[in-house]
């Protein structure tokens, strides 16, 4: 998943709390919420994405959650502590660094509470963690 972007390396260079692969996976857990909600936004020039395409805190954090499962499974926890993640406010963090570096965007109603303390990440990726097996 690693691609190096020089503003990604700015942000984590002005903040090294958080790993740069962390930002490479909220951008990647960005597109994967639009995808599953339907918001999608179709390719447009940067900066031409409308608000129909507008992701909340919460909901990205959902997503955030379903791709960590899906990509890591039961070493998603382990995944994000190596990342300098430790619960949903850092990842509130880590959007508004990317805000504040032009890298996303958000609306006037936007903040950093929308991260706050939305799930604990012990129990939404390890407690009660299920494999899933298709049957073919």
């Amino acid at each position: 998943m690693t691609m190096h972007h020089a503003g990604l390396a700015e942000v984590v260079r002005r903040d090294p709390r958080y790993a740069y692969e962390a930002y490479e996976f909220v951008f990647a857990a960005l597109t994967h919420t639009q995808r599953v909600l339907g918001r999608r936004p179709p390719e447009l020039p940067e900066g031409e994405i409308g608000p129909e395409h507008h992701v909340r805190g919460p909901e990205l954090l959902e997503g955030i959650r379903d791709l960590a499962l899906r990509e890591f499974g039961l070493m998603a926890r382990t995944v994000f502590r190596m990342w300098g993640i430790e619960r949903t406010d850092d990842f509130g963090e880590i959007i508004f660094n990317l805000i504040e570096s032009n890298l996303m965007s958000k609306t006037d109603e936007d903040t950093r509470d929308d991260f706050h303390n939305v799930y604990d990440l012990d129990q939404a990726l390890v407690e009660g963690y299920r494999i899933c097996v298709d049957d073919e």
